[in-house]
């Protein structure tokens, strides 16, 4: 069952929720390369100006056409892009206040401002509210949708546990 993680694998999640820590952890253990919607999405080295729509989802299109890679963002109209092709989707579907004490943890990233900083914060706060692909209803759509592998982790116990339930397999298999 665990198979599927050492493909193609789409991870979701509201801002904070470890969707970039669990991918480059997942990475380590699958030797499989990540892409980082962010950087499909905005077209500078920051988060102050956005590619055009287009050209974003030609960008994941290209992407998702390689034979093996771990594609993770919040953007669900970017993951609806590369989720014919995924083998696998993660869920962090973590409460507002763990993904509120790591982004406070990291700080901002990518040469952002504190202003933007701020409005991050305020938009990752209102996950649960908003009406799009980007927000908790949008991502529940997705992962009620997705016929393939899938798991939807509720804290970082769990996205922890199922590192070490694929490292072991990873043992298993290679003895």
């Amino acid at each position: 069952m665990l198979e599927p993680l050492r493909q193609r694998t789409v991870i979701i999640g509201n801002s904070g929720s470890g969707k970039s820590t669990f991918a480059d952890s997942l990475a380590a253990l699958t030797h499989v390369p990540v892409i980082d919607l962010d950087s499909l999405h905005w077209g500078d080295d920051g988060y102050r100006i956005k590619r055009e729509e287009e050209v974003a989802k030609r960008l994941v299109r290209d992407a998702a056409a390689a034979p093996r890679w771990i594609i993770e963002g919040v953007y669900g109209w970017l993951v609806e892009i590369a989720l014919p092709r995924a083998s696998a989707l993660v869920w962090l579907d973590l409460p507002w206040s763990m993904c509120l004490e790591n982004l406070i943890l990291r700080g901002q990233r990518r040469g952002g401002k504190e202003a933007g900083f701020a409005d991050l914060l305020r938009w990752a706060e209102a996950y649960w509210e908003r009406q799009t692909t980007s927000s908790f209803i949008g991502h529940s759509r997705l992962f009620d949708n997705f016929v393939g592998a899938k798991w939807q982790l509720h804290n970082h116990e769990e996205a922890h546990e199922l590192l070490v339930r694929l490292a072991s397999d990873s043992t298993k298999r290679q003895t």
